[in-house]
């Protein structure tokens, strides 16, 4: 499983704005590794720097000195919807009659081939097979017949997904969320403008200030001289549809998203995992890194209570908590290993056991999620390996059972583990004493909001889009795209 995109745009008074944005997008690298880019506007004229890469290797400080202006927006990518190269980087650049247009898009369209279609049929040729391209071209022919926001306004009643998006228009930034806010964004202010961004680490990283979440639905329009900024409720929806993976795995631990620090909601899952399936070990262990807030939070709750939820005696220390698993930091994503044998070294090469922390001891390891089942079953024998008595294994997320279309690269029906398999039928493929995850009712409780304001579609198989082919869990209306479309003042 592999991340999605971060997006970040910024205005200031009266400094450019290619330096700021660079740093908000290293805040953002962990959203994306395949490729980096800013776009920025001086007023006469944008200028576009996109390469593919870290955002330390896209850029040199030529570059940065190249993107003149007080507005821009960032993106980083990781391919969910599109070619891996050039074509499909961000963000995407267009000149136009009415000016020009840049377009950073975190997410994923599902209706992306029909408005291809129906734009090509109009004469827009397309130079990528990205649904980013989609959006922009729709935009563009947009604002050759309406104002800004308007303009904005048709095209988000005509595509049909999620999306986070940052939009320049000419030296113009904006901010746009789907109806169901299904991708983060917020807005921050610096001293001398405001910043959006996917995360509030960002905004963090640049000595902002945190404002707000981007409501669902919402455009926020800053102002150019980075005075402030306006806000238009464009798309009303009676549910949203907030990605329950971002508390899990995706966002930074230190971002907040839709009003919860990502790092307490995972000590808070860690908590809810104890009680739910907890087992009395000798040592309870992370899966570093993103195993490690939930087994805080599992470590401290079995401190408490005993696993049958009775409060513990005095003379009774619970669990220990124990970081019995090392990382090896300089391994890249992209690490191949030709054969075999040395595929199934790969897990030694990342992670390795601290013996005086396992040996003769039981064991429970703190993973976030099983994707495929081929690192767990890893882990569960380097830890048998290495002496462990037992290894029980908890994930702080319920079982994978089909596929993202949402934004995240993730595996198909065929290769999760959990779309065919009992949990004991896993829990015995990967070779541990017993396994559990956490249920979709602790997740909703413990971002405190309703299952059906959250996005469940990977565990429950029911989305909240129209996608071909697949159920959904609430009433959708896809855009008949090729028909008339509503207009921009209803």
């Amino acid at each position: 499983m592999t991340e999605k995109c971060g997006v970040v745009g910024v205005a200031l008074a009266d400094r450019d704005v290619a330096r700021p944005l660079y740093y908000g997008l290293y805040a953002l690298q962990h959203r994306g590794q395949e490729s980096a880019g800013i776009v920025t506007h001086d007023g006469f004229q944008q200028h576009s720097h996109v390469e593919l890469g870290l955002v330390g290797d896209a850029f040199d400080e030529g570059d940065l000195e190249s993107l003149a202006g007080a507005a821009g927006i960032g993106h980083v990518r990781y391919p969910t919807a599109g070619s891996i190269d050039t074509s499909c980087a961000q963000p995407f650049s267009v000149s136009f009659k009415s000016g020009s247009l840049g377009l950073s898009h975190n997410g994923n369209l599902v209706n992306a081939d029909e408005i291809r279609d129906d734009l090509a049929a109009l004469g827009h040729a397309f130079t990528s097979d990205g649904d980013t391209e989609v959006i922009a071209h729709d935009l563009a022919r947009n604002l050759l017949e309406e104002d800004l926001i308007r303009a904005v306004k048709r095209t988000m009643q005509r595509i049909h997904g999620s999306y986070s998006l940052t939009i320049m228009h000419d030296e113009t930034v904006m901010g746009v969320r789907d109806p169901q806010g299904n991708r983060p964004l917020c807005l921050g202010k610096l001293e001398d403008g405001y910043v959006l961004a996917s995360e509030s680490a960002a905004i963090d990283t640049l000595g902002g200030e945190f404002v707000r979440d981007i409501r669902p639905g919402e455009l926020v329009v800053l102002e150019e001289d980075g005075s402030g900024f306006d806000s238009y409720q464009l798309v009303e929806a009676e549910a949203t549809a907030h990605c329950f993976f971002e508390h899990v795995y995706f966002a930074r631990p230190d971002s907040q998203i839709d009003g919860t620090l990502v790092y307490e909601a995972r000590r808070r899952l860690g908590r809810k995992l104890w009680e739910e399936s907890g087992v009395e070990t000798d040592v309870v262990m992370p899966v570093p890194d993103s195993g490690r807030a939930f087994a805080s939070g599992y470590a401290d709750a079995a401190d408490e209570t005993t696993a049958q939820g009775e409060p513990r005696e005095e003379d009774d220390d619970g669990v220990e908590f124990a970081e019995g698993l090392m990382k090896n930091r300089y391994v890249g994503r992209t690490f191949i290993m030709p054969t075999q044998d040395e595929r199934e070294r790969a897990v030694r090469l990342k992670l390795n056991p601290i013996t005086s922390t396992v040996e003769g001891k039981t064991v429970t390891l703190i993973d976030d999620s099983i994707v495929r089942g081929t690192t767990s079953n890893q882990l569960v024998e380097l830890l048998k390996n290495s002496g462990a008595a037992e290894v029980h294994m908890r994930i702080g997320a319920p079982p994978i059972v089909a596929p993202c279309y949402m934004g995240i690269n993730m595996a198909t029906r065929k290769e999760l583990i959990a779309s065919d398999k009992t949990i004991p039928e896993i829990g015995d493929e990967i070779g541990a004493d017993s396994l559990a995850y956490l249920s979709p009712d602790a997740v909703a409780e413990v971002l405190e909001t309703d299952r059906d304001d959250l996005c469940l579609g990977c565990v429950t198989g029911e989305y909240p889009y129209d996608i071909d082919g697949e159920a959904t869990d609430r009433d959708v209306t896809r855009p008949q795209i090729g028909q008339a479309t509503v207009d921009a003042d209803d």
